[in-house]
This record gives C-alpha cells, structure tokens and sequence, in this order.
C-alpha cells in the first residue's frame, strides 16, 4: 500500500508523533519479509515492524517502509500444553493467543490494559508488563527465545547462550557484558518496572545462564525482525476476588500501596477521581461506577487475589478489610479516616470493571476540549516507599506550570499512569511539556527510579538516557545498535540516536497544522475546531485501537472480516482528520479514496459506545456521504434505497409487480448491474396487506403513541399488529403517530441518510418531529419496533434539527420493550402472559446494543414464565440496511455473519425461538440460516394467554 490515504492511516500511533511511512506491506511469510529486507537494503530505506499501533511513546511511527504483521502472519506455530510453552508468530494479540490458551487451563499472564489488540511482537518489543506483573513478571521475564532477521537477511536465533560462545554476534554481547557489568550494576535502576534502553543487563556474568532473547525484548524493532517468539506459559487460575479500596486523598492511596501489596494479591490498581469523574460521563461505564464507588473518595486502590485455592479468598478479603482499618480507614468515620473496601466476587462484575481499569488511557482522553492528557512522563516507576513523595513531588512541579495531572494504573509496582493535560496545538504548551519532563526525570533520578515503567523510549524518552544511565551507558547502548545493525536499517531514532521529543516537525499536530473552516450538516456543537465542531469530534480518536478487538461488543465488524486499517474506527478517524486538514489533498473529503475508505463502515455505531473517546463514525460517515453526493450526485442504487419512503406507499398497491424480481429467474441476475442489488440474495418481500394508520382508532386520552415505520408499515406490519394486540392486553390505550390527512406515512429519514441525502432525511425528520411533539410535551411515551428508525429520534434527528423539542422527543422515545420494562413498578399494567418456548435467544440490533437499551428487551422476557432467555453474544449481524444486498457488499456481510451469529444459531435446539427487533437482522438470520426469526412483539402475541 503505497497511495497518500493509506500511508496516513499508518503515520500515528497512541502518541502525539506523526510521521509519514513511505509504504505499508502486510506480510504473509517469511519469505515476504526477507525480501521486503532486501529491497530495502538495497533502496537504502529503513524497514518498521508493527503490531497493533498502539504505542505510547511513537515507537511505532517512522519515515520507513511499515511492515504491519496483524493481518497474516499472526498464528500459533507450537503449543506444548506439558512443557507449559508455545511459540507464535508476532502479529497474533494477546486475547486470541488466551482464547486458543483456555481450554488447555493455560494463559499468558502479561495482561497489558490493550490486549484486544497489542501483538505478542509488539509486546515483545516494548517490554510490556501489565497489572499482574507483581506475581508473573514482565514480557522479558515470560519470553523463552525469539527467532529473526538481522539487518543483512540472515536468520539467527535467539536463546540461552553455550557457554563459551562461538565466535561472532554473540560472544560479542556477552564480551560487552562482562566489561560493562560494574556499570550495569551502578546505573540500571533497581526497580522492577524497568523498560529504558537496551537490556545489556541480561549480559552481564551474574545474569547466567545468558539468554540473548531478553536483549531483543524491550529493543523497540531496532535491532533484529522477530518472526517467532518462544513463550513461557502459567496454569490458568479461574477463580478470583477483588476489593475496591476507597481513599480520602490521594496520598493516602499512595501511601497504603506498600502495606496493601504484604497480603500478596496479584495485582494493586489505582483509579483517581478524575477517572470516576469522567467514567461517569461514559455510557459504557456508567453503570459500573454506580455500583461499586461508595461516597466521593479521592482514590480507589483495586485489590486483586487470585488463589489456586478458591476457598482462601474469603480470608485474603477479610484481611485486607482488617489492614484497612488497621491503616485507620472506616466507613463510619470521617474526613482523613473515611474509607473501606467493596468487595467484589462476581465475576460479571469483575470483568467490567477490568474493562474500565484498562480503558483508563482512552477514558481521561474523552475530554471534549483541546486540551488533553498527554503521555510523556506517562509511567516513571519508583519504589513503593517512595511513592507517596514521588507522586506528591510531581503534583507540585504541575501545579507550578499551571497544569494538573490524572493519575491511574500499576500501584503495586510504584508505576502510575499520569498525563498533565496539555494543548499540543500550542507552542507554549509545548514548551510547558518540555519544563516538566526535564523536571519529572530529575525527580525520577533523585529517588532512583526508572524514568520508563511501562512504555518503553521512543521518541519521547530516548533523547533523555544520558540523564537517566550516564554517557559511558549511553555508548554502550550504540555499540549494540552499530553491532546489530550498523546500516540503521531497523527502526532508526529510537532508543539511539533520537530526535527532540518535542521537535513539532514530528507532532501529530505540528506548527502548520489548520483545519479551515467548512461546512456541515450534522450538529458538532459539543467539540470545537473547525466545521462547527466536527474537527475536534474526529480528533477525539487517539489511536488507542480499541476497536481492533475481535472479539466481544460490536465495534468494528468490518475489521474483525478484513483486518485492515482502513475497515476500522480509527483508520477512518485518521483518514479524516488527515483530509480535513488539507494533508491528503484538494477534495479529499468527497473522493472515491475517501469512499473507498467508508465503504465497509456498516453505521453500527458500536463506536458510539465502545470506543472508550466516544469517536462517532457513523454519524461523521454522513458528512462524508453528504459532501460526496453534492459533488458527485448519487447512483441509481442509493436513489432506490434513499428514496424508499416517497415510493412506498405507491409500490405497496401493487406489491406483486414489486416483488417479481425474487419471482422470476434471471430477472435478478438482467437487474444486478442497473441496480447495484446482487443477484445472490432475494430481496425483501412487500406485503400484500402493509399496515394502515386507519387501523387503530384515534383516543381520547392515549397512553401511548405507537410509530410505525417504513420497514414494518410495508414489509412486516404483523409486527405492527401484534404490537397494538399486546398493548390491548395490558389495557394500554394507544394512538398511532399520523401524518396531516392526505400525506404520505412519516418516517424518520434513514434511508436518505444512508444515501447522504441529509436535506431530505431532515425534510422528513421534520415531519416525524412536527407529528411526535404534542405527544411528547404531553408526557406520553413514544414506541417505535424498528431499532434503527425509533432511536433516530435519540441519535440523529437532534443532530440534524438541534433544539429543544427534539431533545424532548429523544426522552420520550422508548422501544416497545423498553416501554415495557419501564412499567415494571407500575400496578396498573399487566400482562397475561404463558411460556411461548422453553428457551428465547435474542440477537441485538447494533443500535440497541450502542444505544444501551438492551436491558430492555431482557426486562420484557423475564416476564415469560418457565423460559431461559440467552443473549447472543456478536457483533453486526451484516446485513445492516441495503448493506448486505450490495453487489460488492454480500459477501463481507456474509463474512459478519458467520463470525459469531450464524455458528451460535446453528447450534441451538430447533425448537428455540429466536428474536431479533432489527429488520434487517431478521432477513440476514433468514437467508443465512436454517431459522425464521420474529419481532418480540410476535414473540409476547404468542404468549398472551
């Protein structure tokens, strides 16, 4: 890939660095690798490995022929469940290495806080370490060997070294080892979270037997291409119990950490008020916090055990319940004595928590200012009795330069996560990061701690080694580098010979970075910057990569097909923020790149929820869809699709004609090319008998409104049907939301989206508000069955017509579920209601998933008697709308599908009834599967008694 809008989608890792590759391959072999090395040698070019791009520190950023190993060359080459080891390739991520780990009773505990996406490579090369490294050590201290290319194509491996050496590579090491090891043992701080520079440490006599490996660990790419890892592997242990401890102050927390961490747990977390704050603003985290934060503390520690023998844990938490109050913390008392320990044991409970502990990064980004946490004296590690100080020192040197720090992460091991926050879009800001570094490393150096815990140097930290290891340590580390790779072939300016950490030529936002103003259609008020907002709601997307998960949530089903970074929330951020500010060329926003690039975006919005700083892609799709229809104009494809509200209701008289395309062979395959549908898949059927507003009758007092859109009102409408029958029922009196006598239906507008056509979505938008608002100003619910067209309402038609009254409608608007479960406490409704099935598996539309409103539809079902309800556990069934009826689409929505939900529909017993609310789920699940879906409102008609 060598085009501008793919290099720019590799220029940026999680730090503030930006430099553009000269190329990206995705390498299938070794051989593809060995002779991308050639080429490069001989072009003179310098060859970058990367993993997953979620580097602190931009160590995974050069002017270089990127080499990124996640897509292919990511499998398990060796698995010896006995020995307790394996052997990968470096593009496989941690979570799928644990998955394949887990029914042999095995895992690879460096449990780095980005797992879902950080590469065994990339870990390898950073030296990760992770919350549980006080019982299992760091990435050095679990790697056995590593096999790899040195700069001039030969392959070597890396091991325990024979004692004596041959002559060569390594007894050249070993022979540096031995000389420096006095000042090995002066200089290297003594503290376990040690990850600065190169580990010449592992070659000094006293570290026998030598293993070369643990030299390429923490080497950043710099000095050999590592194409198998050897790794050593712990038993699994299932079972563990965490207590939440809630702190005062601050130093209180810090302070406790050396006492707590005598009850051995296997890991001591810490979380600051500033992350429950903004955790809180968080929908994916909100519910989490309520739960188990008591009072205002200032800080929790997180206490972690984890026993081979479950039935110890109750003691491990009485214990650390008795240390608390010996340290003169009690519930009852009060000011600097305030505090205890929440016990947690459900292990539901537990992983949501973890997934906010290891959100914390991204969560202290979801700030919507310019001003941000910054990551550059992120994880200087001191040790514990030293930490209070430590963290009370660095506070003070923020504090003098007008700026305060957020504080999270490794406690246990003296290595806090902090970030002052900063506007690297300004000079003097940048000048302030600069102050508080050179302060910060003093103070590291004055307690002898480690000026990089975690993180590793890259451009940040490398220029600073001089301060931390002395120059004689500084030559030998170059020595190391010119006997590796005397060429710079690998990944040069990291860790020697590094430039500036605060040269702007090298920022994500450098000195000439502008983003004129422009404009949109969507309502970006919240953020700042340029198109009214828009500019700053595409530069939330830090890098950080959660949406490169394979696993779990919904975010980014396109990715989790192809695996590229173009099909993933952050590489469409980038791509975006890379044309709007002029670096991708003139109309880079409304160009087939820019479509290509969108394309596979199926509007899910799991982004909205998951992505820990709330990057919206597919509202932000819409501008791009907009902008480009108003250059372009649009195909007689998206017209079809757009434009399905204004021909509904004449097609619906003469629904045969309609549905002849399904009917008649050939005529699909004779209309493939014309209408851009393929002649794979049948389309949806029109009703013969679609649903009429005239079929309820108007109330004088309604307790409900009930919207009927496009979808159900001319493809489905039993569901409609079904819907009033339940609500008679319960005794609910409904109203239908109708248009102005004469006029067509209303709708909610997607469709036009969908095809960018924003004026006209809001034309009808309009409608749909000027018909709900009396409803709503009146306090009577609105109900809509059609996920994607009822929570428009909360989404996106308050973006297209900001105001009062759609916020209202946005309160008001309730799926039928929901409306159901909210009456939970009501005495007044009722439903009779019998077991429709023994058994009721649910598949979530995207949005509700997004939207949070899935509790909902399992509230409704709790009420069926005598029957097991199981939420499927996937992301995008595919389909999404049109996109599963594309003539280049199917088959990546087939793909979708058959990741997670077809494989668990085609398991489950044949009398299991299987809902899904989404229209467009139901016909995926219908064409791809053996199974006949229905709406829960089907669902609840058949269980009325």
């Amino acid at each position: 890939m060598f085009d501008r809008f793919d290099r720019g989608r590799y220029a940026t890792d999680a730090s503030l660095y930006q430099m553009m590759p000269l190329g990206v391959l995705s390498p299938k072999s070794e051989d593809d690798i060995h002779a991308a090395l050639e080429i490069a040698r001989a072009q003179g070019v310098s060859i970058l490995p990367r993993g997953g791009g979620t580097s602190q520190c931009g160590q995974t950023v050069n002017e270089a022929l990127v080499l990124d190993n996640t897509q292919y060359f990511n499998d398990i080459l060796e698995l010896d469940v006995e020995g307790q080891r394996c052997v990968v390739r470096p593009g496989i991520v941690l979570d799928d290495l644990n998955r394949a780990l887990k029914p042999h009773g095995l895992w690879f505990p460096v449990d780095v806080s980005t797992a879902s996406r950080a590469t065994i490579g990339g870990m390898a090369g950073n030296n990760s370490c992770g919350g549980k490294s006080l019982r299992y050590g760091m990435m050095r201290d679990n790697v056995l060997s590593i096999d790899g290319f040195l700069a001039d194509g030969s392959k070597q491996h890396f091991g325990p070294v024979e004692t004596p050496p041959p002559p060569g590579l390594m007894a050249d090491m070993l022979s540096l080892g031995a000389r420096e090891a006095a000042e090995i043992d002066a200089r290297f701080p003594k503290v376990m979270r040690r990850v600065g520079g190169y580990n010449i440490d592992a070659l000094v006599p006293a570290a026998r037997p030598n293993n070369l490996a643990h030299l390429l660990v923490g080497s950043e790419g710099t000095l050999a291409y590592s194409t198998a890892i050897e790794l050593k592997l712990w038993p699994l242990i299932p079972h563990k119990v965490l207590g939440i401890c809630h702190f005062p102050t601050f130093h209180h927390a810090m302070d406790a950490t050396q006492h707590l961490v005598t009850l051995a747990p296997q890991g001591v977390e810490l979380v600051d008020s500033t992350m429950i704050a903004l955790a809180r603003d968080i929908p994916l985290f909100r519910a989490t916090i309520e739960e188990v934060v008591t009072g205002t503390p200032e800080a929790l520690l997180l206490v972690e055990f984890a026993e081979t023998d479950p039935s110890l844990h109750r003691g491990k938490l009485r214990d650390l319940d008795a240390m608390m109050g010996d340290l003169g913390f009690s519930w009852r008392g009060s000011g600097d004595n305030w505090g205890g320990v929440t016990q947690v044991t459900d292990p539901k409970m537990q992983a949501r928590i973890a997934d906010l502990r290891s959100s914390g990064l991204n969560i202290m980004m979801s700030m919507k200012v310019d001003g941000k946490p910054v990551s550059f004296v992120e994880d200087c590690a001191v040790e514990l009795p030293d930490l209070a100080a430590y963290t009370a020192g660095l506070t003070e040197i923020f504090e003098r330069y007008g700026t305060k720090g957020t504080w999270y992460a490794h406690a246990s091991v003296g290595c806090l996560h902090v970030r002052p926050v900063l506007n690297m879009k300004l000079d003097k800001d940048v000048k302030t990061m600069r102050a508080i570094a050179e302060e910060c490393f003093d103070l590291v150096a004055r307690y002898k701690g480690s000026h990089s815990g975690e993180h590793g140097d890259g451009i940040v930290r490398s220029e600073f080694h001089e301060k931390m290891f002395g120059p004689r340590m500084v030559a030998n580390f170059a020595e190391v580098k010119e006997r590796f790779d005397p060429e710079g072939l690998f990944n040069p300016g990291k860790i020697v010979n590094a430039p500036k950490m605060d040269d702007r030529r090298l920022f994500r936002y450098g000195p000439d970075y502008t983003v004129p103003d422009f404009k949109t259609e969507l309502d970006w008020s919240d953020w700042t910057g340029g198109g009214a907002g828009f500019q700053g709601a595409v530069e939330m997307c830090n890098n950080n990569g959660a949406c490169r998960k394979l696993k779990g949530g919904v975010m980014c089903p396109s990715f989790r097909v192809t695996r590229k970074e173009q099909d993933l929330t952050r590489g469409r951020a980038n791509t975006l923020r890379l044309a709007i500010s002029g670096q991708l060329g003139p109309n880079a926003l409304s160009s087939d790149q820019m479509a290509e690039t969108m394309k596979l975006c199926v509007s899910c919005k799991g982004c909205k929820r998951e992505c820990p700083t709330g990057v919206d892609m597919a509202r932000m799709k819409i501008e791009v869809q907009s902008a480009r229809s108003k250059k372009h104009g649009i195909s007689l494809h998206d017209r079809l699709v757009g434009f399905l509200p204004r021909y509904a209701p004449m097609v619906s008289r003469l629904p045969f004609l309609a549905n002849l395309r399904n009917r008649v062979p050939g005529l699909a395959r004779l209309s493939e090319k014309l209408t851009g549908f393929t002649a794979t898949r049948d389309l949806p059927i029109w009703s013969g008998d679609p649903f009429r507003d005239t079929e309820v009758t108007p109330q004088d007092t309604p307790k409900t409104v009930l919207f009927a859109d496009c979808f159900n009102r001319y493809f489905e409408p039993e569901n409609l049907r079904a819907t009033l029958k339940v609500l008679a029922a319960a005794k609910v009196p409904v109203e239908i939301a109708a248009a102005p006598t004469g006029a067509r239906p209303l709708c909610c507008g997607r469709t036009f989206l969908s095809a960018g056509l924003v004026e006209e979505a809001k034309v009808e938008a309009q409608r749909l508000v000027d018909a709900l608002l009396p409803y709503a100003r009146a306090g009577v619910p609105i109900i809509g069955l059609e996920p994607s067209c009822l929570l428009t309402l909360r989404d996106e038609i308050p973006a297209l017509i900001p105001g009062e009254g759609t916020a209202l409608l946005a309160q008001h608007a309730r799926m039928l579920e929901e409306y159901i479960a909210d009456q939970a406490d009501n005495p007044d409704f009722t439903l009779p209601l019998t077991s429709p099935a023994h058994k009721v598996m649910v598949h979530g539309h995207c949005h509700q998933k997004a939207m949070g409103v899935m509790s909902g539809i399992e509230k409704a079902l709790s009420l069926l008697p005598d029957t097991e309800v199981e939420v499927i556990e996937t992301s995008c069934c595919g389909m999404a709308g049109a996109f599963g009826y594309g003539n280049d689409t199917h088959e990546i929505s087939r793909r979708m599908a058959e990741a997670d939900l077809i494989p668990a529909l085609n398991v489950a017993s044949e009398d299991t009834v299987i809902v899904a609310d989404g229209t467009s789920c139901r016909h995926q699940i219908a064409d791809l599967s053996t199974r006949k879906p229905i709406h829960i409102a089907r669902l609840l008609e058949q269980a009325l008694k």
